[in-house]
C-alpha cells in the first residue's frame, strides 16, 4: 500500500531524488491529484499508464516548474505568452507543437505536448527540486473518479504505486482547462474547466471553438474523451431532481445541486454539491461526493445539472461523461 508523506522540505527531498530515479510520485495540485513522472524519461511515464491502466493513445498532461524555459520542449507561438501572463500559474493547459526532447510515450506520438504551470505551493516545491518538467494525469485508475485528496490517491491507487505526497485538499476540484494552440487561426477548447471560456477569449481578444468529444479507443488530444470521471455506481444526469423522487428509491443516491429541501436533506441517500448554490464550492465538492457514494454501494446514482454558466459548464461536463455509456 502506498505511503502518505506529510508536505515537509525533508519529504519533498525524499520524494524528487525517487521522481529523478525512475519512480511515480501522486502529487497535489490545485486542481486534482495527479500521478507524477520525470517527463525527460520514458521508462518512467510509461509506468503511469501500467499503474492506471490508462491507453497509450490518451496523452499526458506536462507540469512545469514556475519561470521554466518552455523553448526547451516546445515551439511557443506568440499566443502562449499572452495566456501565461494572464493565467500562469493556474487552471489552464495549452496544446503546442513539442521538441524531440519529449518522449513520444508522453504525447502518443503526437507532434505536440500539452503544458501547464500548476499554481499549488507543494507540487511547486517539488518540481523546483526536480528542476524539470514532470508528467502527471489524474492519479486514479484510468475512467474513474478524479482524487482531490491524497486518501481518495491511496484508496484507488494505492495497491499500484508507492509514494503519496499530501498537500490537502485539491483548491479547486476540477481538471485543468484544455486550449489547444497549435493554429493561430483556429483556437480550440479540449476540455472545459476551471478557467472559463469566456475568460481566455476576453484575454485572446478572439473566439475560441469548442470540440466534439471522441469515444473510447480511438486516437485524441488531452482531455477530448467522452466516457470519464466515471463512479462505480452507474450514474445518470438529468436537468432537474423533483424534490420528493428520493423518498421513493432508497436504493438510489441522489445528487443535488444545491441544498434541498429540510424534509428531504436528511435522508442518507440525498447528497448536494453546495449548501447555496456556489459553484466554486459545488465543483470543490463533485468528485468528493462521487468518491463517497461509491463507498456507499448504491445501485445508481441520480445527479442534476449545475446552471450552465461559469464553473457550472466544467461541472456538467464532468457529470455528463459520468454519465456517459
Amino acid at each position: 500500500m502506498a505511503t502518505i508523506y506529510p508536505s515537509s522540505d525533508e519529504n519533498i527531498s525524499f520524494l524528487s531524488k525517487k521522481i529523478l530515479g525512475g519512480e511515480l510520485v501522486a502529487v497535489p495540485t490545485e486542481t486534482v491529484y495527479g500521478l507524477a513522472a520525470d517527463a525527460f524519461n520514458a521508462e518512467a511515464c510509461a509506468r503511469i499508464f501500467e499503474s492506471k491502466e490508462r491507453p497509450f493513445f490518451d496523452p499526458l498532461i506536462v507540469h512545469l516548474p514556475v519561470d521554466y524555459d518552455w523553448t526547451r520542449i516546445c515551439y511557443p507561438p506568440p499566443l502562449l505568452t499572452v495566456l501565461a501572463e494572464a493565467f500562469w500559474p493556474g487552471a489552464l493547459t495549452v496544446v503546442v507543437r513539442k521538441k524531440p526532447s519529449i518522449p513520444d510515450i508522453v504525447t502518443a506520438g503526437f507532434d505536440s505536448v500539452a503544458i501547464r504551470v500548476p499554481n499549488h505551493p507543494v507540487f511547486q516545491q517539488l518540481l523546483s527540486r526536480c528542476k524539470r518538467p514532470l508528467a502527471a494525469p489524474s492519479a486514479n485508475p484510468f475512467g474513474y473518479v478524479s482524487p482531490t485528496t491524497a486518501g481518495h490517491v491511496q484508496e484507488t491507487l494505492g495497491e499500484k504505486i508507492s509514494y503519496i505526497l499530501d498537500g490537502g485538499p485539491s483548491q479547486i476540484g476540477l481538471e485543468s482547462t484544455i486550449i489547444d494552440l497549435r493554429d493561430p487561426d483556429q483556437i480550440s477548447l479540449l476540455r472545459p474547466g476551471a478557467i472559463p471560456k469566456s475568460d481566455i477569449e476576453a484575454v485572446l481578444g478572439k473566439n475560441v471553438q469548442t470540440l466534439e468529444r471522441k469515444p473510447e479507443n480511438t486516437e485524441t488530444m488531452p482531455g477530448q474523451l467522452e466516457r470519464h470521471y466515471s463512479p462505480k455506481t452507474p450514474a445518470f444526469l438529468r436537468e432537474k431532481i423533483e424534490s420528493e423522487e428520493p423518498l421513493q428509491h432508497p436504493s438510489t443516491a441522489f445528487l443535488f445541486y444545491q441544498k434541498p429541501s429540510p424534509s428531504i436533506e436528511h435522508l442518507e441517500n440525498v447528497f448536494w454539491l453546495s449548501e447555496k448554490g456556489d459553484s466554486v464550492e459545488a465543483a470543490r465538492r463533485l468528485f468528493s461526493r462521487l468518491h463517497e457514494i461509491d463507498r456507499v454501494g448504491f445501485k445508481k446514482l441520480i445527479a442534476e445539472k449545475a446552471p450552465d454558466s461559469g464553473l457550472g459548464i466544467a461541472i456538467n461536463d464532468r457529470l455528463r461523461r459520468a454519465a456517459a455509456r
